[in-house]
This record gives C-alpha cells, sequence and structure tokens, in this order.
C-alpha cells in the first residue's frame, strides 16, 4: 500500500478498507508516515466524511496503538465523562470530584485545546506542579487511592490520537464528525469504563455548530459505546454563548472552586449536576436521575467533592494550596474592557470569535509547538438576554502581551449583538440521547 495513493481514494469519495485503516495508523504512530501526508488524509477526511464501518475500524485502530486498562479489581462503578468542547467549558474538573466523591471510579484521559476550544489538560497543569503524564502504574495507583485521575493520551495509552489529536488542532480538521468520534471514542474505551456521559455542544461555539449535527454525532457515538458493551448517554447541550463566566486556563480552575465551594455561575453549576446526575445512573449508584442530581448536590453542599479535587491535585503533584488560595494560580498583568456601543441587551454572541479571541491572548495554540499562557483569558461581564447601558462592560480582557490585543478586543466587540428586544432563552440540554433516567 502506498499512502498517497490512500489520500487519493478517500480525496475521491473511496471507502477505506479496515486493514487500510490499521495501515495509516501503524505507520503514523511508528513515525514511518510523516504528518504532512496525514494532514492531507485528514482534510480529505473532513470533506468527504466516513462509513460506520471506517469510524469503528478507526476508532480500532487508534484503541490497539497502545495498551488498555483493565481495572475489574477497583469495585466501583467505572464512569468517565467527556465534552466534545466548548468556551469556558470547565465542567471536567467539577464532575470529576463530585463524581469520585459518590463513590465511582473515573478514569479521566481528556485532550488538550483544539481550535477555538479550551482543554482540561491545559487547564489542570495550570494549577502549579500538576502532572497529567502519568505512568499506567501511576495512573492506577491513584485511582485505587482516590477514586480519580485526570491524565492526556499517551505512548502507553493511544499514542496515535495523540499524535493526531495534536495535529487536527493546527490543520483546521477538528469539526470531521469521523475523526472526533474516533478520537473520544478511542481514548474513552482504553480507560476501562463500564458507562460514559457525553455532552455534546451544539451552538455558535461548538464545533458543530447546527443541532442536527450535534444529533448525529451523538447517536454515533452512543452507538459506537454500545457496540464494545458499554453504557453510554449523550446529552445535547447549548454553546451559543460561553459556559460560566471565564474563559482561559487559570481562570476556569478558579471557577471551577468556587462551584465546588458552593457558588459560582448558575449555568455552569446546572450542567455540572446533570452530568453528574446521569454519570451516578449509568454507574447504578441511583435509580433514577432526579436522584443523582440530589446525590451530585450533596457532595458539593458537604464539602466532599472539593476535598476530593484537593486530594486529586496532591496526588498528581500540584500544589492543593490552590483550593483555598486560588491567587496562587497564574494571574494576568493587565486587564482592559470591551464596552457596550449602545443601550439594549445582549440579543447574541458568537461565541467562536470569543473563544478565537482568548487563542490570540495566548490561551490557546496555533502551531503544534505553540506554548500556553495559563493565565490569560476573558471574564463575561454579560451574557445573553442581560440589559446593557452604552459604556458598560460587556467583557474583561486578561492579557500579558499586548502584540494582539487589538485584534482579540475586535473578535470580542464583534462578537456580542446588541439589539432592542431581550432574548429569548435556549435550554442549557437540548435533548438527550441513548438513555431513560426517569424513575
Amino acid at each position: 500500500m502506498r499512502v498517497i495513493d490512500l489520500i487519493r481514494h478517500k480525496r475521491q469519495g473511496g471507502e477505506m478498507t479496515r486493514a487500510q485503516i490499521n495501515f495509516l495508523i501503524e505507520g503514523y504512530t511508528s513515525a514511518d508516515i510523516p504528518d504532512y501526508q496525514i494532514a492531507a488524509l485528514l482534510m480529505a477526511i473532513l470533506w468527504r466524511g466516513m462509513t460506520h464501518s471506517e469510524i469503528a475500524a478507526l476508532t480500532d485502530a487508534m484503541l490497539r496503538s497502545g495498551r488498555t486498562l483493565d481495572l475489574s479489581d477497583l469495585p466501583s462503578k467505572k464512569v468517565d465523562k467527556h465534552s466534545t468542547g466548548g468556551v469556558g467549558d470547565k465542567t471536567s474538573l467539577i464532575v470529576a470530584p463530585i463524581a469520585a466523591a459518590g463513590d465511582l471510579v473515573v478514569p479521566m484521559i481528556s485532550g488538550r485545546g483544539l481550535g477555538h476550544t479550551g482543554g482540561t489538560l491545559d487547564k489542570l497543569e495550570s494549577i502549579p506542579g500538576f502532572n497529567v503524564n502519568l505512568s499506567l502504574v501511576d495512573f492506577r495507583r491513584i485511582l485505587a487511592k482516590c477514586g480519580c485521575a485526570m491524565i492526556g493520551a499517551t505512548e502507553e495509552i493511544t499514542p496515535a490520537d495523540k499524535k493526531i489529536y495534536a495535529l487536527r488542532d493546527v490543520t483546521a480538521t477538528v469539526e470531521s464528525p469521523a475523526l472526533i468520534c474516533a478520537s473520544i471514542m478511542s481514548k474513552k474505551l482504553a480507560e476501562g469504563i463500564d458507562a460514559l456521559v457525553l455532552d455534546v455542544k451544539t451552538g455558535s461555539g461548538a464545533f458543530l455548530k447546527a443541532e442536527k449535527e450535534a444529533v448525529g454525532l451523538a447517536e454515533l457515538m452512543v452507538e459506537t459505546g454500545r457496540r464494545m458493551g458499554k453504557r453510554v448517554v449523550a446529552l445535547i447541550s447549548d454553546m451559543d454563548q460561553p459556559l460560566g463566566r471565564a474563559a482561559g486556563n487559570a481562570m476556569e480552575v478558579v471557577e471551577s472552586i468556587e462551584i465546588l465551594d458552593g457558588g459560582g455561575p448558575a449555568d455552569l453549576r446546572e450542567l455540572c449536576l446533570e452530568l453528574s446526575a446521569w454519570m451516578f445512573y449509568l454507574g447504578e449508584r441511583v435509580p433514577s436521575v432526579p436522584e443523582g442530581k440530589r446525590l451530585a448536590a450533596d457532595q458539593i453542599i458537604s464539602g466532599r467533592a472539593k476535598e476530593k479535587f484537593r486530594e486529586i491535585i496532591r496526588l498528581q503533584g500540584g500544589d492543593e494550596a490552590v483550593i483555598d488560595r486560588p491567587e496562587r494560580l497564574p494571574k494576568a498583568q493587565h486587564t482592559v474592557d470591551v464596552t457596550s456601543p449602545a443601550d439594549g441587551y445582549v440579543q447574541a454572541t458568537d461565541c467562536e470569535k470569543l473563544g478565537l479571541a482568548c487563542v490570540a491572548l495566548g490561551a490557546g495554540r496555533n502551531t503544534k509547538e505553540h506554548a500556553i499562557d495559563p493565565a490569560v483569558g476573558l471574564v463575561f461581564q454579560r451574557k445573553k438576554g442581560d440589559a446593557v447601558r452604552q459604556g458598560d462592560a460587556l467583557c474583561t480582557i486578561h492579557y500579558n502581551s499586548p502584540a494582539h490585543l487589538d485584534y482579540a478586543r475586535r473578535l470580542i466587540a464583534a462578537s456580542f449583538q446588541i439589539t432592542g428586544e431581550p432574548a429569548a432563552r435556549q435550554p442549557l440540554v437540548r435533548r438527550v440521547i441513548g438513555a431513560s433516567g426517569e424513575s
């Protein structure tokens, strides 16, 4: 087989065989196939799509590129949660400690920022000393000790996904449903989980902006998981505006701690309770989702979830003092407001532009080698439906370098639509696919 022939075949809309997909993944993982050829293949996949058989073969090849975990010796149900990505989406930092505090095991293999969205690993690494690059031995040890560990794909676990994930980020191929499904499901199925809760975003800040496309991806991932014998549910959630009030790595850690401390923005708290409830339900800790939500709320009220996050940070080498003293996290040197040009209401936001502004400030990557600035980001002073006066702050920029400040300001200003009428509010969770959670 020649790689160039397979690229051409896919570019022309052909279907690849399992043997061809295995050849490509094995060759790229072993560095026998260069980045530029896989980049061309990824673009062909983005444009031409993949059949269900191709996606299943790609998921399996990526899964088998490394080791898989056997956690059957741990007595509790193993349940994870994954989001398809959004602006201000820091839910993993909240639901993982909640679920672990409620006696589930959460073996979370996460990713870095993709395109205009933030990544769980980048957020965690803004905590001084936090190590997301654990060996499988240490990963298992921490899971056995506290019920949760959060790491990235490694040379041991889905190394093919680690390489392809980074390449997608800088080749404008993030949005492919086939690649999203294979990336997420290969990592999650390698974890040794019993069940998985998916948060599939839709709206201006999501990779799949149309709800129909998000539902299609959700159904694809639920089907893939069930074929592998796992309990899977997908929530279709709103990303027409940022989640919570902060976007930017260290700032999102601060907001996560606020939620675990019983405060924080209402929309973020609501979604985290819903996701945690489904984790408890699929993990057979409760007989219904409403009871799961009550159990999740109790982990916050009692302080157990916050203490669990403290324990996770400590066991993964981080500065656990940030739980009580968030000022120990990186902080930007400068701030500036973007203000409203008129009286009225925030009718809509172009959430993708807000994410791109974060990237421009240094909170995301433009190349695979790009270094993240953990301190920079945005605080959203007004959100969809809020009343504003001319000159009111819509968004506060936290920055260190002025190099791309003007560009970020223009993106932010262009993202807010101010009109004379209040905006209709969308439900935070639009649909649930794959399970019934009623008692």
